[in-house]
């Protein structure tokens, strides 16, 4: 494969094209790398990754004390202990430079953050000061003397991050960039300062020395710096020193999704397609790149030089080497749901991983044989029981699994159906595999019970039995045309044309979108009358979201989704007011009645018509098993949504560390 050749960038051999882009881990809080931080990146190493990118890493004291800092000498040891471990796996390590410019938050750095001009950031809710000339050169220093450190501890490349919104970003954009000196107004002066940071660098490290720039292709937000002009400014940064061109979407603050699961995979790679048109400077396709199928097609087209897959390495380590073994299938992929990764960092939290339990605990959580196998057995499908059974088995007990339905996966599936959603069924894939894979033996359309468990002789029960739909006290709740939302989502029920959603939680939420894309033209559909010119933009538009049913969501809360992470909650909104759900919050159901639903919101009564019903506020733990089977066996385990109903994230983990201990 392509993907797995070597790549010369300046005097560097990169081993493939497989690059880990720089993300924020906040795994330090002092600047300095530490053993998280080396466990972290030698296991992508060991997994066989080509380029691993560090970062973004603080240049000076506009950053965040989470990151790791090159502002000052006294981080170099560490940073060359990073880089020496990594270095043993034959993996190239760079390091990325990072100024966030109006997108530093001051009560973590302590100072007001700085901009070429006081525009006030949505994303962090305060207005920037404005630099001066002299300081604008302190800046381009402080980036010149970071890239000398980096060399210095061993770093192979630098890389200055002028996308997603942060300081060349800012200066480079009509919307934050409103100076009258050389570094504003045209085009010309708005480049200036991102050019001479590059320059900065590239005398600082030397000419054998690849530099790199992360850069956004489309701003994705109205009125930025048009396509034209980025992929001007990008010839101009070849022409300064720039070795390798990262090219990623837009700005955190955009309204375009550009990293969730409902994002096309690859949708971004026309991106990268332009700038590599315009250089010769190496270039890499980033942004919703897990299918390694679809990588090798990118390179192979030359799209292309190089593919950013980040949050893919997080989620699996080893997947270089699966690809290299022609162990794709056995890819544990990243399915974008940022529960553990985005939704943490946004959180201040560290990054974790919902597929993958020790991502981020390298250092603390290891995997190691079974001292003496046991005979495991698991009792539910879902995502806890899977990953439970997954790990005894790959730790050497002879594991069974009985589940009561007729697939496995659980909640998963479900969780599937939405629009936009499909990613969840990669998990459930590789999880069936894997446990096929590791001998382990499956029972379908069984339920478990005391008798059944105790015949079968277990040393180890794992009860992963899952939850079950609360039905609310709400007169009316039992009449013949309420349905669960997991009914809906299971399968074909005739629902009629209005539909109302009592509960405005993730399950609502999605439901009401699924029931709202019901009519509406595909993908392919789209293509085919777009590109015969058949319908007009505006038609085209109402085509894909205008379906068939009339859908109204009542939530009690003045707000929906409020238990949908940050980086996914905004675009669920908006997807739902896109698709012409009718949203009452703060509103009350009182009854259901045959025709319809009556609502109470500021003391108001009204009546919603109401073809069919469909609940959607909550579950309970379904655990009378765990109860039962008490006293059969030495060790007996309580999981998942069993123990209480929350997040796949939550019931991954729990299973892998249930799995680890027994």
């Amino acid at each position: 494969m392509r993907l797995l050749t070597p790549i010369t960038v300046r005097s560097t051999e990169i081993p493939n094209r497989i690059v880990m882009s720089a993300m924020h881990l906040s795994y330090t809080d002092n600047g300095y790398a530490n053993e998280r931080i080396y466990r972290f990146y030698e296991e992508r190493a060991r997994g066989g990754a080509g380029l691993i990118m560090v970062g973004g890493c603080q240049i000076d004291h506009h950053g965040y004390s989470s990151m790791i800092s090159v502002s000052d000498d006294k981080y170099i040891p560490q940073l060359k202990v990073l880089t020496s471990r990594v270095h043993r796996y034959g993996s190239k390590i760079g390091c990325q430079l990072f100024q966030a410019g109006r997108y530093s938050f001051s009560f973590l750095s302590g100072v007001q953050s700085v901009a070429p001009s006081p525009v006030y950031s949505p994303l962090t809710r305060e207005t920037p000061r404005e630099l001066s000339t002299d300081e604008i050169y302190q800046v381009i220093t402080s980036f010149g003397q970071a890239a000398r450190r980096a060399r210095e501890a061993g770093f192979d490349l630098v890389e200055v991050i002028g996308s997603a919104g942060y300081l060349i970003s800012q200066f480079l954009s009509p919307l934050t960039n409103f100076r009258s000196d050389e570094f504003g107004g045209s085009l010309e002066n708005r480049m200036r300062f991102g050019l001479e940071v590059v320059r900065e660098v590239r005398r600082q490290v030397g000419d054998d020395y690849p530099v790199g720039i992360r850069l956004a292709g489309h701003e994705l937000v109205p009125g930025g710096t048009p396509h034209e002009e980025i992929v001007a400014f990008a010839r101009e940064l070849e022409k300064a020193g720039v070795d390798l061109i990262n090219v990623t979407g837009g700005w955190h603050e955009s309204r375009v999704p550009q990293i969730t699961m409902n994002v096309p995979e690859g949708a971004f790679v026309y991106l990268a397609q332009a700038i590599k048109r315009a250089v010769n400077a190496k270039v890499v396709a980033s942004n919703r790149l897990n299918d390694v199928r679809m990588a090798e097609r990118i390179l192979l087209n030359r799209q292309a030089d190089m593919i950013s897959i980040a949050r893919g390495l997080i989620a699996d380590p080893e997947l270089p080497l699966k690809v290299r073994d022609g162990r794709i299938s056995h890819i544990r992929r990243c399915i974008a749901c940022n529960q553990g990764c985005m939704d943490h960092t946004f959180g201040m939290g560290i990054v974790e991983c919902l597929v993958n339990a020790r991502a981020g605990h390298e250092w603390e959580m290891e995997t190691v044989p079974a001292v003496a196998p046991k005979r495991v057995l698991v009792i539910g499908g879902g995502p806890a029981g899977m990953e439970a059974a997954r790990v005894a088995a790959e730790r050497g007990h002879k594991v069974s699994l009985c589940e009561k339905a007729d697939r496995l996966g659980g909640q998963l599936q479900l969780a599937a159906v939405p629009p936009g959603r499909s990613d969840f069924r990669y998990l459930v894939d590789y999880l069936v595999n894997r446990l096929q894979d590791l001998g382990v033996d499956i029972t379908l359309n069984r339920t478990a019970d005391r008798r059944k468990v105790k015949d079968f002789g277990p040393e180890a029960i794992v009860v992963a039995t899952g939850a079950v739909p609360m039905v609310p006290a709400i007169p009316g709740a039992d009449k013949h045309h309420v349905v669960q939302a997991w009914e809906v989502l299971k399968g074909d029920l005739d629902l009629g044309d209005e539909i109302v959603v009592i509960g405005g939680g993730a399950v609502g939420c999605e439901t009401a979108l699924f029931l709202a894309h019901a009519g509406t033209i595909d993908a392919d559909t789209l293509r085919f009358l777009m590109v015969h010119k058949v319908e007009a933009p505006e038609r085209l538009y109402q085509l894909s979201t205008r379906g068939i049913k009339h859908v109204t969501l009542i939530e009690q809360q003045p707000r929906v989704a409020q238990d949908v992470g940050r980086s996914n909650r905004w675009v669920l909104y908006h997807d739902l007011v896109r698709y012409g759900v009718d949203l009452k919050t703060s509103t009350r159901v009182t009854a259901i009645e045959e025709n319809g639903v009556v609502v109470e919101t500021d003391n108001t009564v009204q009546k919603i018509k109401a073809d069919t019903v469909v609940l959607a506020v909550g579950s309970r733990p379904e655990n009378d098993l765990f109860n039962q089977l008490q006293g059969i066996a030495p060790e007996v385990h309580l999981i998942g949504d069993a123990r209480e109903p929350r997040k796949a994230m939550e019931a991954i983990h729990e299973g892998f560390k249930v799995g680890n201990m027994i």
